[in-house]
């Protein structure tokens, strides 16, 4: 069996603080549910720690990676309160391994919606603290 990713692995752990290390200063974060992405590893990681106190049961079921192109898919299921949710984070990473675009997608709509209004609170809280409210 291939080595887990390290986000996976990290998530897997539930440590914030090794997922975070891996994210390269000018990560980007596409979000399935803001039109604009997320810049800076600070504001990547929070928002990233953010979205793990919504998924419960978080369970990876594949992983897809060419470690020549720097591409990694990571298939999970969670849920959200009683939404199931079925997604993939996209990972890509530079030649050192270090995270520089993660993109999360989701489905069905019903849990799209459902992260959209648990992460609202916490996700309007970093824009107001990364613009110096």
């Amino acid at each position: 069996m291939a080595a887990l990713h390290p986000f996976r692995a990290a998530v897997d752990k539930g440590d914030a603080a090794a997922f975070a290390a891996l994210l390269a200063d000018d990560a980007v974060f596409h979000s399935p549910v803001a039109h604009k992405p997320y810049r800076g590893r600070d504001t990547v990681a929070a928002v990233l720690r953010a979205a793990f106190t919504v998924f419960e049961d978080v369970k990876y079921t594949q992983e897809i990676s060419d470690p020549a192109t720097g591409s990694h898919a990571l298939v999970f299921k969670a849920r959200i309160g009683p939404t199931e949710v079925h997604g993939c984070d996209l990972l890509t990473t530079d030649a050192d391994g270090v995270i520089t675009d993660v993109t999360v997608m989701l489905r069905p709509m019903s849990a799209v919606h459902a992260m959209s209004e648990a992460l609202r609170p916490q996700v309007e809280t970093i824009a107001h603290a990364k613009a110096g409210c």
